[in-house]
């Protein structure tokens, strides 16, 4: 009786081992995916007209003449295509 509880703790005590180690790795490999996403999404650009940095995925896109320009807000987008328009 006493050589079952042993054996039972034994395997009681090496599936928690298991489950840890599978839980370690699977936390690893999704924090190295969540950073190189995040990677791509925070580059920063400079708005053309009022010189700002900002964050290109919040930005306002405008393709002029296959040139991507990115602004900051859309007052910045408005004005650049008025100077344009004038000049």
């Amino acid at each position: 009786m006493l050589k079952l509880i042993f054996l039972v703790g034994i395997l009681y005590a090496f599936f928690k081992v298991w489950k840890f180690m599978k839980q370690i790795g699977g936390s690893v490999n999704r924090g190295l995916s969540e950073m190189e996403n995040r990677q791509v999404d925070d580059i920063m650009i400079q708005d053309p007209v009022c010189k700002i940095y900002f964050p290109r995925r919040e930005g306002f896109h405008l393709n002029d003449n296959g040139n991507n320009l990115y602004f900051c807000s859309k007052e910045c987008r408005s004005r650049y295509l008025m100077d344009k328009n004038n000049v």
